[in-house]
């Protein structure tokens, strides 16, 4: 499927969409007061231990202090794989800018975030302020690994969230067009997308010769026929990158930050442009002549995939990408069938929700419901990728009684989601239709990156209708003392006192007689709908 990289360049803001056949399915935006984290490479100080959670608090200088669990200090590759399995998945497209005592050349640039990879098991060493070896006890605690007020380096894996600080993590990666540096790790990995077993071979021995000892190598599907004189390149300012990092961290005090990623722009350029992809349309000229020297200095062959877009239009209208954006942002998304799905996102999951709608089908209640499923699975997989849905994800699919049918849905639903760069697992159909899964989480979902909390709803996803608000107001009434011949005034939304003054009319009237006092109804449109004020004169 043809695939289309648009980039949309601001005074303050960049936008990224990836297109498959037309239509967008990963979208990323960089404001430059809300740029990533992710990747950044940390020298902290050890605040606090919680010896009952096995995790610490690190200052790395942030508003909140970075959680580092004891696994991300001591665990063996096999607890790395995370960082392993999955390809060529940039866990992250935004960024810090770059530190100056990083170089800052056009090559020395070029490597950076942290990607999900391929590898296999391999003994893990410890450098930059953790052990000089990898404890062999599995049971060992996190007292035992890092103290309060030592000093450690950590790279941020995880973006602040919600209340949450940023994820940390002993584990560095450097990646580079070609390959990702793993000081930390012994170890020789191929991604799973090389599939050829004479090229993997090939990649393998010419790594073997080039890795620095002690240092571990990924190789990127980009390696793919590619020589040993580039890879050599690659690695050479790796391994100057990080040498970079540790004369740094000798000078500096903690907390202090070591090493900023690229910029989104360079990222995409770096992390999604390939040989799959047709081209590289970005409307700024400045960063399209940019662009051009970059690629026409590391990857040539794909120059001639670079476009400047010099229309009128702005370019993402052109592309049909903020239609896109915007349905990305619905609860509801309708189905070609008439069916639809509901998604709703709360801090601990996502749920989503698989309705008939208006499909009533041909045949009988069963293929009906089998049909919807399976129309529901490529949408629900292409609103999980578009809107960068993470952690725990339950989806409740219309419930089928054959057996067959549910291992049908399963299936395809694990089908879909593998053009997913994000790792993922899939349980099977429970018995009451659900399939629950988890989705690896680095940065804020679309909804949470575009919207902030409704101010009328405060999240709630609901406000109190104005029959409640009337009823409210009158028992508020009855609880403040009135004098005789007090004049009380509502000051309520305007839908609340039209309420009052029309159908509540009779009551405010007994109101008055009873308590023998005067009241006012007034409309002001500043109050959100549940917000009313009663004063007394």
């Amino acid at each position: 499927m043809a695939s289309e990289i648009i980039v949309n360049v601001t005074l303050d803001e960049v936008r990224v969409g990836l297109l498959e056949g037309g239509q967008l399915v990963e979208f990323y935006v960089e404001r430059k007061k809300d740029a990533s984290l992710v990747g950044n490479i940390y020298k902290g100080k050890v605040v606090k231990i919680l010896p009952g959670m096995q995790s610490a608090f690190i200052d790395i200088g942030l508003e909140k202090a970075a959680f580092l669990y004891v696994d991300d200090i001591k665990a063996d590759v096999e607890d790395f794989t995370e960082f392993l399995e999955n390809g060529d998945d940039p866990i992250a497209l935004t960024s810090q800018p770059y530190e100056e005592d990083v170089p800052h050349s056009l090559s020395q640039r070029f490597a950076t975030a942290s990607l999900s990879q391929d590898g296999e098991p391999a003994r893990v060493l410890y450098r930059g302020g953790f052990q000089s070896r990898r404890p062999d006890r599995s049971d060992i605690t996190i007292n035992e690994l890092i103290q309060e007020g030592q000093d450690v380096l950590v790279q941020v894996s995880k973006d602040p969230i919600g209340t949450k600080g940023a994820r940390g993590t002993s584990y560095i990666t450097i990646p580079g067009r070609y390959l990702v540096l793993m000081p930390t790790i012994d170890h020789i990995g191929i991604s799973r997308r090389i599939v050829k077993a004479e090229e993997r071979q090939r990649l393998r021995g010419i790594v073997d010769e080039i890795k620095p000892k002690g240092y571990g190598l990924i190789v990127r599907t980009a390696s793919e026929n590619e020589d040993k004189e580039e890879l050599s390149k690659d690695m050479e300012f790796l391994q100057l990158i990080w040498e970079n990092i540790l004369k740094k961290k000798e000078k500096v005090c903690a907390p202090a930050m070591l090493y900023s990623d690229l910029d989104l722009i360079y990222r995409c350029v770096r992390d999604l442009l390939n040989n799959e992809v047709e081209r590289l349309v970005i409307d700024s000229k400045d960063e399209f002549e940019h662009i051009q020297d970059f690629v026409k200095h590391f990857f040539p062959k794909l120059y001639n995939k670079i476009e400047l877009y010099d229309r009128r239009e702005t370019i993402f209208d052109y592309f049909g990408i903020e239609l896109d954006i915007y349905k990305g942002l619905d609860r509801r998304v309708w189905l070609k069938s008439g069916g639809y799905i509901v998604i709703d996102q709360t801090e601990a999951m996502t749920v989503i929700d698989v309705n008939t709608g208006k499909y009533v089908g041909k045949e009988d209640l069963e293929d009906t419901i089998l049909k919807t499923n399976l129309e529901a699975v490529k949408e629900i997989a292409y609103q999980i990728r578009l809107r960068n849905l993470g952690g725990i994800i339950i989806i409740d699919f219309i419930d089928m009684e054959i057996t067959e049918n549910r291992e049908k849905l399963y299936c395809a639903f694990v089908e879909t989601m593998k053009k997913d760069r994000a790792k993922n697992t899939i349980f099977n159909v429970s018995e009451i239709g659900l399939i629950q899964m988890t989705r690896k989480r680095i940065r804020e979902s679309l909804g949470r990156t575009l919207c902030e909390t409704c101010p009328m709803c405060e999240g709630k996803g609901f406000v109190k209708s104005t029959k409640t608000v009337s009823y409210e107001i009158f028992r508020r009434l009855k609880r403040i003392p009135l004098h005789k011949g007090a004049k009380v005034t509502i000051t309520a939304h305007p839908l609340v006192a039209e309420y009052l003054s029309d159908e509540q009319r009779h009551g405010l009237e007994e109101f008055e007689v009873t308590n023998d006092i005067i009241l006012i109804v007034k409309a002001d449109s500043k109050l959100v709908r549940e917000n009313f004020d009663i004063s007394i004169i």
